[in-house]
């Protein structure tokens, strides 16, 4: 859909700019691309979920690959900042931190070895978030900050 509104618009510098309008069929496609490859090795890992790939996908067809990695860097730090915020909120932030040193270092021993880290070995898990209090993205966080402040 992004890649179609982008060759049938009227040239411009995207949906939400000064001249709003079209990108273009390569910059749409240069978005795509962009946001799949920047997102693809976090799902073959299986850190991310397929979805979550598409999504980034599309929204690089609707930003171009200018404007791509900015949304995938403003994504993840949302998500980093609100998961922090609710694992402080539930108690569990302390475990949480000990729990990515511990993946990290891991991480950097297994590839210091030659070997592809994997999470089958993750210490004890400090609990499950719900999927949308993680995700960064701005569709799917928004509804969250509210809750934030009352319990439940």
């Amino acid at each position: 859909m992004g890649i179609l509104l982008n060759v049938f618009m009227p040239e411009g510098f995207g949906f939400a700019s000064q001249l709003p309008g079209g990108l273009g069929f390569l910059s749409a496609m240069g978005g795509v691309a962009i946001g799949l490859a920047a997102l693809l090795p976090m799902y073959l890992l299986r850190v991310m979920g397929a979805g979550d790939v598409k999504l980034m996908a599309m929204v690089g067809a609707f930003l171009g690959p200018e404007d791509v990695l900015g949304a995938i860097l403003a994504t993840f730090l949302t998500g980093g900042v609100l998961s922090l915020g609710y694992a402080w909120k539930i108690g569990v932030l302390r475990r949480t931190l000990r729990n990515i040193c511990y993946i990290l270092y891991s991480g950097a021993v297994k590839v210091a070895v030659g070997r592809v880290p994997t999470l089958e070995d993750a210490p004890e898990t400090a609990g499950k978030f719900p999927y949308s209090r993680e995700s960064g993205s701005p569709v799917k966080s928004t509804g969250w900050i509210p809750a934030f402040a009352h319990k439940r």
